[in-house]
This record gives structure tokens, C-alpha cells and sequence, in this order.
């Protein structure tokens, strides 16, 4: 396979990484979240400074961790150093979209920059391809072993999207749905403000939900549960539960916290299991990949190894160790499997941004 050094600068995490294949030979990822958090949400502006600012540390910090593996070259720091590293590698690959457009630019600006300096081929890589094919990902010994056998039923849940899609071989994608207005992760988070936890949102969610074992409570809706397509919608359940929060009244509110989250999270995730379910019936599907942020929710995993189950099929997720949040690692892998596709820019400056880029247009 290639070794492929890769950047990801979509939304609040600068990353950069080397892999060979699905191997990580190195990963390195700064979280913004500390600079967010104030503001209860990702600022633009704030995530394009910060990654301009962290980038090139982060990437010598992925090639150095890399040399320490590969022991191309004594450490040392100088360009010299960095020009021998980069002349063991076989290509740049960077996350063009989709994603914040002002910071997919900064990581697009450094990759082209490293791939005409040190003449690489630079490869432009979907985001969203990249959570899909975390779930292969390995450590540097090669485990765990996940051989791919397609076709796979993929579903990519995380801040930004919620998608349903058909991976019928190596980047070959149906999209079968996706949201029609907030996504999964989003709604969590949205949700997780409304009962004042601050951001992000999810993992507290999971926390208080999981006190009370997951009760629901309330039942709150399921969007377009009673539709046949494969469409999500979440805008109306935050609605929903922003009129009964209202009603409740705050001293209320603070009493059944834990209730109220555990039963959000129960209908957000109620909808995507149903929506699942419905595209393993009708399509014949019984091998799932669960991809992107909300990948890492425990009891959305559990309840995934118990649908999957009835249907004698497998449902694989990202590594916990690398890759429940953005990273570069993922992107590599993509990577490889583009330059093996020999999937490179003709001319590395042509690459462009693409905020709103998506998985199926890579088919």
C-alpha cells in the first residue's frame, strides 16, 4: 500500500497523520473544543486562526512520530530533516470537503504547499469517505484485522450529517437518505443547551441518560417515522422539546435532567435505528459500518449489536483509540485507496474548497 501523509482541517480539530493503507504509523490531533466552548458552539473565524496557528507544528509532529517508527532520518528538526521524510512518502492527501469553508481552506493551502515542495501527488478527499472508512482503520501492527467484504449498509451520524449509504464496493456509494434539516449530533447538542450542559452536548446526554439506564420517559416524537423513504429529520423533535421544556418550567427542568436527556437521546436515536432497519429489509443489507462523532455513544452501540443480531449480520465502528472524532488517520486511509485508484489532481492548485461536498458525488 501507499504511505500517505494526510491533513484534516474540516471543522475544530487540526490533525495530521501517516498511514500506510489502513495502517496509523502516526496521529496527531489538536481539539479546539477549550475555544469554543465559551461561545457554545464552532466560531469560523476563531477555527480558521486556530488551525493556522497549529498547523505546521502539528504536522512535523505527526512525521516526527512517524521517523520514530519508520527511523528514516536522525531528529533533528530542520528542513532537511522534513525533506527526507517527505521523500519517503508517496503522496499528500487533504479533506477538501464538506465542512467549515474557512477551515478546510487552511488545511487545502498547507497540503498543496507540501505537495509542490516536495513534489507529491496531492489527493482531494470527501470528509464523509473518511468516517466510513475509519471503521478498517489499524494500528501500526495491523489490528484489528477487518478484511472488507462488500457490499455494506454505512451510516455516517455526527454534528454535521446524518446519512444512510449503500457502499456497494471501494468508493462506489448509493446514498439512500439523509437529513433534511438538522442532523443527529446536532440535534444532541442543540438539546444539551436547552437543559443548560453546555458543548459540546453529546457525551453529557450519554452520561445523564445512561444514570437513569436509558429510561424514556417522555417519549417525544420520531420524525418521519411513518415515511418510506430513508430520510431523517430531527428539526421538528428539537421543537417539540423546547415547547415541553417550556411548560415544564426550570425548577422542574433541573429535578428530571436526567429523564429529559435520556429521553431525548431515546428519540433520536429511536429514528435512526428505525430508518436502518428499514434499508437492511429492503436492500438486502446485514453488514453495517456506523461512522462519525456520535459513532462513540455507547448505548448507540449497544443498540446497534442488538438490531444487527436479528438479521445474523456484523455492524462495525470506528476504534475508540483513533477515530470517534475528525482526524486526519481516516483521511489517509481514503487516500490509499485513491492512490492506488491513481485518483490524484493533475495539477495540485486546482484544488478547491467544497463546503457542502457530498459522499455520493465521490462514486
Amino acid at each position: 500500500m501507499a504511505l500517505i501523509l494526510a491533513i484534516d482541517t474540516s471543522c475544530d480539530e487540526t490533525s495530521a497523520a501517516v498511514v500506510d493503507g489502513q495502517r496509523i504509523l502516526s496521529s496527531v490531533v489538536y481539539s479546539q473544543i477549550l475555544i469554543h466552548k465559551q461561545w457554545g458552539g464552532v466560531v469560523p473565524n476563531l477555527a480558521k486562526r486556530a488551525h493556522v496557528e497549529r498547523l505546521d507544528s502539528v504536522v512535523a509532529n505527526a512525521l516526527k512520530k512517524y521517523n520514530s517508527i519508520a527511523k528514516v532520518t536522525d531528529w533533528n528538526g530542520s528542513p532537511e530533516y522534513v525533506e527526507k521524510i517527505m521523500h519517503s512518502l508517496d503522496a499528500v492527501a487533504v479533506t477538501y470537503g464538506p465542512g467549515l469553508a474557512v477551515a478546510l481552506e487552511a488545511g487545502i493551502v498547507k497540503a498543496k504547499e507540501l505537495s509542490n515542495r516536495y513534489h507529491k501527488p496531492l489527493i482531494g478527499v470527501n470528509h464523509m469517505e473518511g468516517h466510513i472508512y475509519s471503521v478498517f482503520m489499524q494500528n501500526r501492527n495491523g489490528n484489528p484485522e477487518r478484511p472488507f467484504q462488500f457490499p455494506y449498509l454505512a451510516l455516517l451520524v455526527s454534528g454535521g450529517h446524518t446519512e444512510l449509504i449503500h457502499m456497494k464496493g471501494h468508493r462506489t456509494y448509493e446514498l439512500l437518505g439523509e437529513t433534511v434539516d438538522d442532523a443527529g449530533g446536532e440535534a444532541l447538542d442543540k438539546a444539551a443547551k436547552m437543559l443548560g450542559l453546555g458543548y459540546p452536548g453529546g457525551p453529557v446526554i450519554e452520561q445523564l441518560a445512561q444514570e437513569v439506564h436509558n429510561e424514556d420517559r417522555y417519549r417525544f416524537p420520531r420524525p418521519m417515522a411513518k415515511s418510506k423513504d430513508y430520510q431523517f429529520s430531527f428539526s421538528g423533535l428539537k421543537t417539540s422539546f423546547l415547547y415541553f421544556l417550556r411548560e415544564m418550567g426550570e425548577e422542574e427542568k433541573n429535578k428530571n435532567l436526567r429523564y429529559l436527556a435520556s429521553s431525548f437521546q431515546e428519540a433520536v436515536f429511536d429514528s435512526i435505528l428505525l430508518k436502518t432497519e428499514r434499508a437492511m429489509k429492503e436492500k438486502g443489507l446485514n453488514r453495517i459500518l456506523v461512522g462519525g462523532g456520535v459513532s462513540a455513544n455507547r448505548y448507540l452501540r449497544k443498540r446497534f449489536r442488538r438490531l444487527v443480531r436479528q438479521y445474523q449480520g456484523e455492524v462495525l465502528f470506528p476504534s475508540f483509540s483513533y477515530l470517534t472524532g475528525d482526524n486526519a488517520a481516516m483521511i489517509g486511509a481514503v487516500g490509499s485507496i485513491m492512490f492506488e485508484q491513481k485518483q490524484f489532481m493533475k495539477d495540485p492548485d486546482a484544488l478547491e474548497r467544497e463546503p457542502r461536498l457530498l459522499v455520493a458525488s465521490s462514486a
